[in-house]
């Protein structure tokens, strides 16, 4: 799976995408991502990239060229690709949507919004997909790529190492885990394992684990 997002703040992702799955999924080239300044794209000396609302209103929206420049510039490998926008007024991004991506496209572009928004006639030039993380606003789209990226990814065969791993393949999300010590003690109360975890039982363990499970 290819990943290209397009941002105004390229360095937002080095931390995440540089450590742990995400960073061994990319070095046994599991899946690939690029980074874009969409400010490389625009055509003046301060690298503006956004511009006042008609119509007025306060902040900024981000203008369409420099972003048509930026993805006609991607280098497009497979007809199966998908633009996706960045948006608290998009669809509610789920596991199953996740997991849907996986199965149809090989390369998806993630334009992360910012300021307040992006020039609208960028969702039909590129007959992009809205897409919202949850119920509230953020104040750019970075944090939904990433959200959105490492979702997707650990979908992919062999970014986790075992399919096994996929949680909510085996019970669903959320339940409940402990490890040693069998009896916790924190400022002077105990907190136990629960019997059913260590009875030794598999079939106790495994209906403990679906009484707790969460569907996603």
């Amino acid at each position: 799976m290819r990943f290209t997002i397009l941002t105004l703040f390229p360095k937002a992702f080095d931390s995440y995408l540089g450590e742990s799955m995400m960073a061994r999924a990319q070095k046994n080239k599991l899946i690939h991502i690029d980074i874009i300044d969409i400010r490389d794209f625009t055509d003046d000396k301060h690298h503006t990239a956004d511009s006042k609302p008609y119509g007025g209103g306060p902040g900024m929206v981000m203008r369409a060229e420099p972003i048509l420049k930026a993805f006609t510039a991607i280098k497009k490998k497979s007809k199966k690709i998908r633009v996706i926008i960045t948006s608290a007024a998009g669809k509610p991004f789920t596991n199953t949507l996740a997991r849907a991506y996986t199965k149809k496209y090989d390369h998806l572009v993630m334009i992360a919004g910012h300021y307040e928004g992006i020039d609208e006639r960028i969702k039909k030039a590129l007959k992009a997909e809205e897409i919202s993380i949850g119920d509230y606003i953020l104040t750019g789209g970075e944090l939904p790529a990433l959200v959105m990226i490492d979702a997707i990814s650990r979908q992919i065969k062999g970014v986790l190492g075992r399919v096994e791993s996929l949680e909510e393949s085996r019970l669903g999300a959320g339940v409940p885990a402990y490890t040693r010590p069998e009896v916790l003690t924190y400022k002077g109360r105990k907190y136990k394992v629960p019997k059913e975890l260590v009875s030794g039982n598999h079939a106790t363990i495994e209906a403990w684990k679906r009484k707790h499970q969460k569907k996603i």
